[in-house]
């Protein structure tokens, strides 16, 4: 059985456009699928790469148009200059790895803590936005306050283990192979290397 480890940041815009589609190719393909959220602005200095709010003005233009095609291709929403960006990305991580150890939807959870940040203009880092995102997912509201502890230390190691494995940004998907896929742009090139065409 194949799988698939989910590098990504409750705060990228580019995470949030995978909407569930990560769980939906794992799905599809019989492979299971393990969510790392991590601290990306910390993976961007370990890495060689820089804050959106640091980076050549070329760049920040190339986002912004990539954001907006990306949206469109998506169809879903997405306000390019939330209100509550960046925020700490914390929180909405524990969160997500508490879901992920207590089991079930995930992907729900993922999905509602990206479209607080970039489709409602909700602060993430807030417990009750967590809560809320939680509830939308199936999931106690409460859970994320149980596993604090654990909670923390896994999103310690999920940088490490991002930066030891090659992952630069986020989304990143890496397989059981090694095989590394880098953006949501490249979901279509993942689905197709669990098809066994890449």
């Amino acid at each position: 059985m194949a799988h698939i480890d989910y590098f990504f940041a409750t705060i990228s815009p580019f995470s949030y456009l995978c909407g569930t589609r990560p769980a939906e190719i794992a799905a599809k393909h019989g492979a299971t699928i393990t969510y790392k959220p991590l601290d990306i602005m910390s993976l961007f200095s370990r890495t060689g790469g820089t804050a959106p709010k640091d980076r050549h003005p070329s760049r920040m233009e190339y986002r912004a148009q990539e954001l907006r095609r990306q949206t469109a291709q998506t169809g879903m929403p997405l306000n390019p200059k939330p209100a509550f960006w960046p925020t700490n990305p914390a929180p909405s991580s524990y969160a997500i790895i508490a879901a992920q150890n207590e089991g079930g939807d995930v992907a729900a959870l993922v999905h509602a803590i990206g479209a607080a940040c970039w489709a409602e203009d909700r602060d993430i880092s807030q417990d009750d936005v967590i809560r809320d995102c939680l509830t939308k997912a199936g999931f106690a509201p409460d859970l994320a306050d149980k596993h604090m502890l654990t909670s923390a230390d896994t999103y310690a190691k999920n940088l490490e283990e991002a930066v030891a494995r090659g992952a630069f940004g986020a989304p990143f998907f890496i397989t059981d192979t090694d095989e590394r896929f880098w953006g949501q742009d490249r979901l279509d090139d993942l689905d197709a290397y669990l098809a066994g065409r890449g």
